[in-house]
């Protein structure tokens, strides 16, 4: 792609989300979630592959369904409220239609039917953007409506999330797959608390952004696509591969790795909401993610493929890695130490 072309798609991302999460104003909301989509549009179908092309379509029909709901329901209630003020939304049908669309622009279930396909179909690069940046200005949309937000209806979609996210990604071999079912799971412990405590739900994307932009970044610069070249790939950076995988236990929520901070803050605020059943059948959802996510991680480091089918193995370079990749895999892993100071500042 021109250069050129690729800088204007960037800041026009980057300002779409700044134009949401500063507004007050639902249409100036909305007219930066149509920036958002038309600058994403030409990176996800920029290689010319058919997949690509489809991936492109998906998104961009799914896109544009979900900003005419947020309009829909923003017409709604300014309709009988007289009132455009995002954090006005008072109208019980313009927060169910409000709901719905929001949670299909992030992918939530069970609006997720078009997440794992679209990332299938994108580049690497932009699948981290896909994951982390474009659910950035949905998700403070819904910061600012929480308190309208119907809490039973939360509590389904995340815990149907979590299940879907886990269960679907058990038989995957495509690791964008894999990690388009890990968002869709984490989704759902994002959304569960964000009608008691949405500062929790902003610092567990902060924190699964984190996590994602070194699982993403690594992923990029050893060239993996498939778990079958995941287990050869070791032998091409043995030192990446190794931070790989404790990135990925951290993406599990394994103590005492980074990822574990926002699952233990989230039961922690569910049982003070007494909210038990629900801490409990989501924590054991994310059961299902640890499985898939120890399966990335011993093809990844701990062993070799159990067959005896020859592989093809990787001449390993002496390429200095990104440092960009080091500080993000060093935070992946080491800040649940300050997370007394995290709690005590939400």
């Amino acid at each position: 792609m021109n250069p050129q072309a690729k800088l204007i798609f960037t800041i026009s991302l980057l300002l779409g989300t700044t134009i949401t999460i500063s507004s007050n104003h639902w249409v100036m909301a909305w007219a930066g979630l149509e920036i958002n989509t038309l600058a994403i549009l030409p990176l996800i179908s920029k290689s010319h592959h058919p997949r690509a092309v489809e991936a492109a379509t998906k998104y961009f029909l799914v896109q544009s369904t979900a900003s005419a709901l947020v309009l829909f329901s923003s017409m709604i209630n300014a309709w009988h409220t007289g009132q455009w003020d995002i954090t006005q939304l008072t109208h019980p049908m313009s927060c169910l239609i409000l709901t719905s669309a929001l949670a299909m622009k992030l992918g939530l279930a069970p609006f997720h039917f078009w997440f794992p396909e679209v990332l299938q179909g994108s580049p690497l690069t932009t699948g981290l953007l896909l994951s982390t940046l474009m659910k950035l200005p949905p998700i403070s949309l819904l910061f600012m409506t929480s308190p309208s937000l119907n809490t039973t209806l939360m509590t389904w979609m995340a815990v149907l999330s979590t299940a879907l996210g886990g269960w679907m990604g058990l038989n995957q071999t495509q690791i964008r797959k894999i990690l388009a079912f890990s968002s869709i799971s984490h989704l759902g412990w994002m959304m569960i608390i964000i009608t008691y405590n949405p500062k929790l739900t902003l610092l567990n994307f902060y924190l699964y952004t984190l996590i994602t932009m070194t699982a993403f970044m690594t992923l990029n610069t050893i060239k993996v696509s498939k778990l079958s070249t995941l287990m050869t790939s070791w032998t091409k950076a043995p030192a990446l591969n190794a931070m790989l995988l404790l990135t990925m236990l951290s993406l599990a929520g394994l103590p005492p790795l980074t990822g574990f901070i926002p699952k233990w803050l989230i039961i922690q605020e569910l049982t003070k909401q007494n909210m038990i059943l629900a801490a409990t059948t989501i924590s054991l959802l994310s059961l299902l993610g640890l499985s898939f996510y120890l399966r990335l991680a011993y093809c990844a480091t701990i062993t070799l493929p159990p067959h005896t089918t020859n592989h093809i193995k990787q001449w390993f370079t002496n390429k200095p890695t990104n440092t960009l990749i080091a500080i993000l895999a060093t935070l992946s892993a080491t800040l649940l130490p300050i997370s007394p100071m995290i709690a005590t500042n939400i």
